[in-house]
């Protein structure tokens, strides 16, 4: 049950069905939406909705792109021994796949590697790169992807082995300083394409090597893995990322990748692609792998060119996620059992919580669940055996995991990550002093409005209004994400046409009415929540639902109170 009702605010201005001055052929509320994601009058609408491949920029505006380029042509030219290591989430064994590609292309056959989330952490560890060192020969160039930004020590122990590193990535960097790397390719670096995941720099880098030297390569049948990486790292679906999404979608039925397209069989794929089936379904069976420390089976899943081996393996990463599922649905459990106990949601800004019995793999959807549930931002922490905890957070809009953890650093071993969502290690024992310390640096940087759970909904609209032609038009708004939500719409004064349906997992089915026309809804996990009575007023996005070939528009509940 949620902790506190959602406030109701409207986004920006409020939608008027009679746009005055317009010129656009786009319906209004059309434009509408989209002058509500920030793009000024006078853009180019077109451009925004229908963006073009040949529209991509430069790759060189990102920092230490040349440099990059030249060892690695250097590499090529010499023949040498090149090793990819990368991360063992979607955005990791994407990158990895994707470079890999990339220098193939150029006649070079790397080695890879994957760290293990469990034993041995994040990034450039000492305890990965000791196993990486002992599992193949000795690399003249390493190129790190989506890790190595912040790996001050370890790059410097590396070069002192006479180990060159070149580190494409979009973590935050250090403020101590850079690593001594041959480049560092990372547009936090820089001004240019912030936003990027680890997998889109790792594109610019195969743009900028073409650009440099032609081959035999499309970079366009590569897009569909820069799609999956971006929109399951929940990178800003702005710029680029959306241009590249956008065509990476469309590609992704039709992929070259005989593990993109095992994973859509297994999944029950429809020969269509959203950003809710890889949120949903693709991303979440790569990440399972890496979550129960078996990480080289989603990167062999992407890297095999035998379908019927990325099929088998398509299925165990299906296994993966329903281990996972297990896991997951235990310590949620158990970690509402503890703030039934001990949090009040009025008294209480943070939530941190550990045990240890919990799985360290899949803390990070546990605490993403209590963020959305309490509206806190939330850790929660697997301890091992000697008594270290590693943790995963997730926040609310306006708090700054990253700087929380600055703030907190006297009382963790390591942390960092992204504004919404970081990692951490910490002593089982220090956790009581982390969690009164977060909780002063959330009350000193919040006032209490800032956090108040808030509902942002883009535009009222009623049932007439909505149809097949409204969600053709609608569409065009997509790849939904960061920084370009799937609009939330509300209705007022709506009844039910009869009882509610209810589900598995409390879902919840209702036919709704408002006036003369009934749209068919779903609330997923509204069955959780007590529902006033009729009449309601509803918030919801909206979906295409297909079914034995016939496509309707579906409400897809995310909020009910009373008619007001």
């Amino acid at each position: 049950m949620r902790a506190q009702p959602f406030k109701w605010i409207a986004r920006g201005e409020p939608f008027e069905k009679h746009t005055n001055g317009s010129v656009s052929t786009f319906p209004p509320i059309l434009e509408h939406l989209i002058r509500q994601r920030g793009l000024p009058h006078g853009a180019d609408l077109e451009g925004y909705l229908r963006p073009r491949l040949r529209d991509l920029a430069d790759p060189f505006l990102i920092p230490d792109m040349k440099p990059a380029v030249e060892r690695v042509f250097a590499a090529i030219d010499k023949g040498e021994k090149v090793c990819i290591y990368g991360d063992y989430d979607v955005d990791g064994v994407t990158s990895i796949t994707l470079m890999r590609r990339i220098l193939m292309a150029y006649g070079l056959n790397p080695r890879y590697f994957i760290p293990r989330r469990g034993p041995e952490g994040y990034g450039l560890s000492t305890a990965a790169l000791k196993r990486c060192m002992a599992e193949g020969p000795k690399p003249d160039l390493l190129i790190t992807v989506d890790c190595g930004t912040v790996s001050i020590n370890e790059v410097a122990a590396l070069r002192a082995d006479g180990i060159d590193v070149v580190i494409v990535d979009h973590h935050e960097p250090d403020p101590a300083g850079r690593p001594d790397c041959c480049a560092l390719v990372n547009p936090k670096c820089g001004t240019e394409f912030t936003y990027l995941c680890a997998a889109g720099v790792v594109f610019k880098l195969g743009h900028a090597m073409l650009k440099t030297r032609p081959v035999d390569l499309d970079l366009k049948e590569l897009i569909d893995l820069v799609a999956v990486a971006t929109i399951s790292d929940i990178v800003p679906m702005i710029g680029e990322n959306r241009l590249m999404v956008r065509h990476g979608l469309k590609h992704l039925p039709s992929t070259l990748n005989p593990g993109l397209r095992a994973l859509q069989e297994v999944t029950g794929m429809n020969g269509s692609a959203t950003s809710m089936d890889v949120g949903f379904r693709i991303g979440p069976r790569l990440n399972a792998a890496g979550r129960m420390d078996v990480p080289e089976d989603a990167l062999a899943t992407l890297t095999t060119d035998c379908r019927r081996l990325a099929f088998d393996l398509a299925k165990k990463l299906d296994a993966y996620n329903k281990e996972r599922q297990n896991h997951e649905g235990l310590i949620r459990r158990e970690a509402v059992e503890m703030l039934n106990r001990d949090f009040h949601p009025a008294r209480d800004p943070v939530i941190v919580l550990g045990s240890r019995s919990w799985h360290h793999g899949v803390v990070g959807i546990v605490a993403s669940r209590l963020m959305r549930q309490y509206h806190k931002p939330t850790f929660v922490i697997a301890i091992d055996e000697d008594g270290i905890g590693k943790g995963s957070g997730r926040s609310i809009d306006g708090i700054s995991l990253v700087e929380a953890i600055r703030a907190c650093d006297n009382d963790l071993i390591a942390g960092g990550g992204h504004a919404m969502a970081a990692g951490l290690s910490i002593e089982e024992g220090k956790m009581d002093g982390f969690r009164t310390r977060f909780a002063e640096y959330v009350l000193n940087n919040t006032n209490p409005e800032q956090r108040l759970p808030k509902l942002m909904y883009d535009a009222e609209i009623s049932f007439d209004q909505l149809s097949l032609e409204f969600l053709a038009s609608y569409d065009l708004l997509q790849p939904f994400g960061s920084g370009n939500p799937q609009p939330v719409f509300i209705s007022c004064g709506v009844g039910l046409s009869r009882s509610p349906l209810h589900m598995k997992n409390n879902h919840l089915r209702f036919m709704l009415r408002q006036g003369y026309h009934e749209q068919d809804a779903v609330f997923f996990g509204g069955g959780e929540y007590p529902l006033p009575d009729p009449p309601w007023d509803i918030a919801f996005t909206i979906d295409r639902n297909t079914f034995r070939g016939r496509t309707t528009l579906q409400l897809i509940i995310q909020d009910v109170r009373a008619a007001e």
